[in-house]
């Protein structure tokens, strides 16, 4: 066993450049805000709006380096006021996930699929995976601490060169727990 620490992360947008440029207009790359805990990865100064059949959401941060394909990441919360499915997923996993409408200052992106709530996960260097006895895509649970103890299940462990170690859930998740920083990896 051994401790993670446990991050939250907030409904976001990933883009793809096509997407970028009907969003924001031709040209039209992503600026860096700050820098993200995973190498690489940085909230952009652009933000978005996203359109369900029952609310939307202004404001809405993108993250970058832009990707192959955008996608929309929010909460089961989210998911109920906007009135969108958003399947449990891992990032990446898209295909027949929820549909949405992405504003931006330049245009409108109809995304037919793409919206997820993404599955809880540790993203772990090679060699935090090797000390700790973790494969890529094993499943593990994480114990938290502290007032609001609890128990995750079904964690699945992300193992990559170009990762830090750190996991990831989403604010329903965080607020259940009550912001606790740590978890202790259950193998």
């Amino acid at each position: 066993m051994f401790t993670v620490l446990v991050e939250t992360s907030a409904r976001h947008v990933h883009l793809s450049k096509a997407d970028m440029e009907k969003l924001f207009g031709e040209g039209a790359v992503l600026t860096a805000k700050r820098e993200l805990s995973q190498p690489g990865q940085f909230l952009s100064n652009e933000r978005v709006s996203l359109v369900g059949t029952r609310g939307r959401m202004d404001n809405v941060a993108v993250l970058g380096p832009e990707r192959p394909a955008s996608q929309v990441e929010i909460s089961l919360t989210d998911a109920r006021s906007l009135g969108v499915e958003a399947p449990v997923r891992e990032s990446g996993d898209v295909a027949g996930s929820g549909k949405i409408t992405i504003e931006g200052p330049a245009g409108t992106v109809e995304l037919e699929e793409g919206v997820i709530a993404a599955k809880r996960h540790i993203h772990l260097t090679p060699a935090d995976a090797e000390a700790n006895g973790l494969k890529d895509k094993q499943i593990v649970k994480v114990a938290v601490k502290g007032d609001r103890a609890l128990i995750f299940d079904e964690v699945v462990c992300r193992v990559n060169k170009n990762f830090a170690t750190a996991m990831h859930i989403d604010v329903d998740e965080a607020n259940a727990i009550g912001g606790v920083k740590e978890g202790e990896v259950i193998a």
